[in-house]
């Protein structure tokens, strides 16, 4: 699959790129400015080799051009970013990351957005893109470290059309388990989730994931 990544030079741009890459996908790690995300790419190159040869450095225009984009910019340039590249978005599934936090001392706590989460904000500003929120919940610094198997689970919630093919995504990957979570209005409690999972790892002093019990494989039929 070509994949573009919006934001890519930000822990989670470079965590979802590494990790994308290096299950077989070819994928744009997208930036404002081309020279950044050449370094950026270098360096992962330079750090894993040929298991990340599917990545290559672009703008952010080159990454909006791809098949299926990921929007993994920091939470509050999400929204602008995808008015930016609205028109580009049209028609594509676009996987929204972003969780709105705010540390205040030792947890951190959601911010609230006026369309309930940041996805349906995406969603209102790129009305023709096919919204789906996932990888939440996944650590960045887990998915950027490709010499260690990823463990746990991503809830996939959005456009009816494009979650099926987010669930694929996700399953491409190895060690990750994909479950469907229903409309883009569930986003709001998965955003909201991740501050209660930040603030137990904070505490904690680890890097926790989501993992479910109790639930079969995936129906594909």
């Amino acid at each position: 699959m070509h994949i573009g990544v919006l934001g890519g030079t930000g822990p989670a741009g470079r965590g979802i790129s590494t990790r994308l890459a290096a299950a077989g996908h070819r994928v744009i790690l997208g930036s404002r400015e081309l020279e950044r995300s050449t370094e950026m790419v270098a360096g992962i190159r330079g750090q894993w080799g040929d298991p990340v040869a599917g990545l290559e450095p672009g703008t952010n225009d080159d990454a909006a051009s791809a098949d299926l984009v990921v929007l993994a910019t920091v939470w509050d340039a999400a929204v602008p970013t995808a008015r930016t590249h609205a028109e580009q978005l049209g028609g594509k599934v676009v996987i929204s990351m972003a969780n709105g936090l705010e540390k205040r001392g030792r947890e951190f706590v959601p911010v609230r957005s006026p369309e309930g989460s940041i996805a349906a904000e995406v969603k209102a500003v790129a009305p023709d893109a096919r919204v789906v929120a996932a990888f939440h919940l996944v650590p960045a610094a887990l998915l950027a470290d490709i010499s260690h198997p990823l463990d746990g689970d991503v809830l996939v919630v959005g456009d009816e059309e494009g979650r099926p093919v987010v669930l694929d995504l996700v399953d491409s990957i190895p060690d990750l388990r994909g479950f469907d979570a229903g409309s883009l209005e569930n986003a709001v409690g998965l955003e909201t989730f991740s501050a209660a999972l930040l603030t137990v790892n904070l505490r904690h002093k680890g890097e926790g994931s989501l993992h479910i019990e109790g639930v079969g494989p995936r129906s594909t039929t």
